[in-house]
């Protein structure tokens, strides 16, 4: 199998998971955060929405220069346009690697800030760590989000202890909205 088959099809099954937790995001509390320290809700939530775009950029470009970048995030204000943005950096994600070959996989990419490299690497590796190992660690990050605001928690990878300890009514309900 090629890489970029392969990455295809490990981004549909995640992207099935990310969906199912983006749903429960509560977006009238955007502005929440759990400590001073960390994100808010919204920027999260939006964040996890755009990391699948990192497969695009990092396939189509060489570089990233955080001094010049010029990157503005809107937070989705509802649902709809939250998987909406999802659904939209995942097909965008899914053409870009039907169209790469191992060879592009091979192919140097660098992050930095002005003069300082903060690394260089495969995009392979760009691909697996900042777009896909990336996205899974705030995946679960946000899954202690929502527990922290008593929203039940899907499960990602088999039923949460959640979809294992509701009632059954609300069980059928909660299965519908997935």
């Amino acid at each position: 199998m090629s890489i970029n088959q392969g990455l295809i099809a490990e981004l549909r099954m995640e992207a099935a998971a990310t969906r199912k937790i983006l749903e429960r995001v509560p977006v009238e509390k955007n502005d929440w955060k759990p400590h001073d320290k960390s994100m808010k809700l919204g920027n999260l939530a939006n964040h996890i929405a755009e990391l699948p775009g990192w497969i695009n950029f990092t396939m189509e470009s060489h570089e990233l220069d955080l001094a010049t970048m010029n990157y503005k995030p809107v937070i989705s204000t509802s649902t709809e346009e939250l998987l909406a943005k999802l659904d939209t950096n995942v097909n965008k994600a899914i053409a870009c690697l039907e169209n790469s070959s191992d060879e592009d996989f091979g192919k140097m990419w660098t992050l930095r800030r002005g003069d300082h490299v903060m690394f260089s690497m495969p995009k392979i590796a760009v691909v697996r760590s900042m777009a896909l190992s990336h996205h899974y660690h705030h995946r679960g990050q946000l899954s202690v989000y929502l527990r922290l605001l008593d929203v039940h928690v899907p499960g990602m990878y088999g039923p949460s202890y959640d979809e294992m300890n509701m009632p059954v009514a609300e069980a059928a309900a909660v299965a519908e909205m997935s």
